[in-house]
């Protein structure tokens, strides 16, 4: 049944994947000599603000009448894409020398407008056939000025297109700019314009079904597989040394443990108790909060299944270069359908806590995510509305991820709650909690909650630190990233490194008479989430050149959600750890 249930899953991801974005080797690719080939402009931004993206014709370009929008999928509308047709005719080759696409008098807004642009880098991006083009806009002379009020500001005015074909299809497109054909726009007057373009064509040996290969081998590059392998052997030899030294020490104090009780237990039944076996009886005592725990817990583990739904997508080819919004139709589909195991969870180990509740405790559940990236998601698509960019999403849209939410997530989360409620489970517990918990004795200053989760922290975040810096580059840059095996490697290694430090510190809690492990676990579990967003801070001012209110809101803020989940996801993996490693130690002992 778990079997079939996944495969279907699968089925609707890869369905909902593919209607995104009709992959490169459809049928539909064929041309012949003339034919209309489509070519899509999509946006403008800032290079170095890769959330602040503007639609085509918000900057004076010209037009062809009429311009017609592309009609998107919903991945492809949270991507902050809106395509529209470009004002280039690209018909099959047909080869154009210096065609005129229109004779426009820039008035002085328009000057404005375009030396605004060019100052801040902006790039311009098409899709020819399905395939993505970039350019930028102009140029700035700096060369030999040294005061920024002397810099001259050009404006690209003539674009050539080098087309290359195999057959009867297209296989590459390539754009550059004409540097004898600059406008100058230093200047607030107007300006006339002849905005023209040049298409080549050139056959090609390359098939149809590796077109694409050429925007993936970036990241396939020998020096950048050398990093990152070095990052992968890198974090194994630290792991391998920290885990096997620390595993070396645990497994001789705790042989060490086992036979201490067991001679005591043989020379005097009466003998104090001291270190771990000494709490027995308050080990197992439900924690405070117990319904904020078991919610965590849900969401979590929701969030664990998603992440190895992605990955799985990854390495079967789903998310190839430049499938437009792939990635985020199948967060949106996956979190939907895996919702009813949040609600199983949560709601199941919540009752194995004696809760009674389970109302609430599933609408926690149901917030404790949902609830922050919402109203994230309010103040930033606020700030993208106000400045008019391609990221503020269209009242349809939101209506769509609603109605997902409401006919789809909901139904399922409450399914699984009471399927969790009716499991009648049992909290399965090695030795009966005492009536009244013991004190805990004072502790030295570094076992607190915050020195521990800083330690519980710093060994998995070092073993991810040096492939974030290419994520980080994707996701916040146009560095393209697909070697999805090492970075399924790499997520194999923080999962063990988190079970293996969260487990030791639980130990060490334990022996030093400190019962309150249950909530300690998880927030050490979840504490690289924390560093990962300190390494957010180190990456926006040392390692990017992103500026401006909203690039900065959207940083910060999808990243904060973003942290926010690894904190969920690990912290789980941290408890549930934890608790198997203390069922383990307590049933091996004798406990009244």
């Amino acid at each position: 049944m778990a079997k079939s249930l996944v495969l279907f899953m699968v089925a609707i991801v890869l369905m909902a994947c593919r209607t995104t974005n009709v992959r490169s080797d459809a049928s539909d690719h064929r041309y012949k000599v003339g034919d209309p080939v489509p070519l899509y402009a999509n946006k403008v931004g800032p290079f170095h603000n890769p959330s602040e993206t503007y639609r085509y014709f918000d900057l004076p370009f010209c037009t062809r009448d009429p311009v017609t929008e592309k009609k998107e999928a919903l991945g492809e509308v949270l991507n902050g894409d809106r395509l529209v047709s470009a004002p280039y005719k690209l018909d099959f080759l047909v080869e154009k020398d210096s065609e005129v696409i229109c004779k426009k008098k820039l008035t002085i807004e328009d000057v404005i407008k375009f030396r605004d642009a060019v100052s801040k880098d902006y790039y311009f991006q098409m899709y020819y056939d399905d395939l993505p083009l970039w350019g930028f806009l102009g140029k700035v002379d700096k060369e030999g000025k040294s005061n920024p009020s002397e810099y001259k500001y050009f404006l690209n005015k003539h674009i050539h297109f080098d087309i290359g074909y195999n057959k009867d299809r297209v296989i590459e497109i390539n754009v550059r700019t004409d540097l004898n054909s600059l406008v100058d726009i230093t200047e607030d007057k107007e300006v006339d314009v002849e905005f023209m373009y040049t298409a080549k064509w050139k056959e090609t040996d390359t098939p149809f079904e590796k077109r694409m290969d050429k925007y993936s081998q970036s990241s396939s590059l020998p020096h950048h597989l050398e990093i990152h392998w070095f990052s992968i052997i890198n974090s194994c030899v630290t792991v391998l040394l920290l885990t096997g030294f620390l595993a070396t020490i645990l497994m001789r104090v705790l042989k060490n443990d086992f036979v201490k009780y067991a001679h005591d237990e043989e020379t005097a039944e009466d003998q104090e108790e001291t270190g771990w076996k000494y709490i027995h009886g308050d080990v197992f005592r439900f924690p405070k909060h117990k319904s904020l725990l078991a919610a965590a817990l849900g969401t979590g583990t929701q969030l664990f299944t998603l992440t190895v739904f992605i990955f799985l997508l990854a390495l079967v080819g789903v998310f190839y270069p430049y499938n437009r919004g792939a990635l985020f139709t199948a967060l949106v589909v996956i979190y939907a359908l895996t919702s009813g195991i949040a609600g199983y969870t949560a709601t199941s180990f919540y009752c194995q806590l004696e809760g009674t509740n389970w109302v609430r405790n599933l609408l926690l559940t149901g917030c404790l995510f949902c609830g922050p990236l919402f109203l994230t998601f309010c103040f930033l698509n606020t700030v993208a509305i106000a400045y008019s960019a391609t990221a503020a999403l269209p009242f349809g849209t939101i209506v769509v991820i609603v109605l997902i939410w409401t006919l789809i997530t909901s139904p399922l989360l409450v399914l699984g709650g009471i399927a969790g409620k009716n499991s009648k489970s049992e909290f399965q517990a090695p030795c009966r909690t005492t009536k009244y918990p013991r004190e805990i004795p004072p502790l030295h200053w570094y076992r607190g909650t915050l020195p521990q989760m800083a330690m519980a922290g710093f060994l998995p975040f070092s073993s991810i630190y040096i492939e974030l810096y290419y994520i980080f580059a994707s996701v916040w840059g146009h560095r393209i990233y697909t070697i999805y095996s090492i970075l399924f490697i790499v997520f194999i290694i923080l999962i063990i490194v988190t079970a293996f430090i969260t487990v030791a510190l639980t130990y060490f809690q334990l022996a030093a008479e400190d019962h309150e492990w249950w909530w300690r676990s998880f927030l050490c579990g979840g504490s690289t989430g924390l560093f990962i967003y300190g390494y957010c801070l180190y990456y926006y001012y040392a390692r990017s050149e992103m500026s401006g209110f909203m690039q900065t809101s959207f940083f910060f803020g999808y990243m904060a959600c973003i942290c926010y989940g690894f904190f969920l996801m690990l912290g789980t993996v941290g408890f549930r750890v934890a608790l198997l490693f203390v069922r383990h130690i307590y049933r091996s002992i004798k406990c009244e």
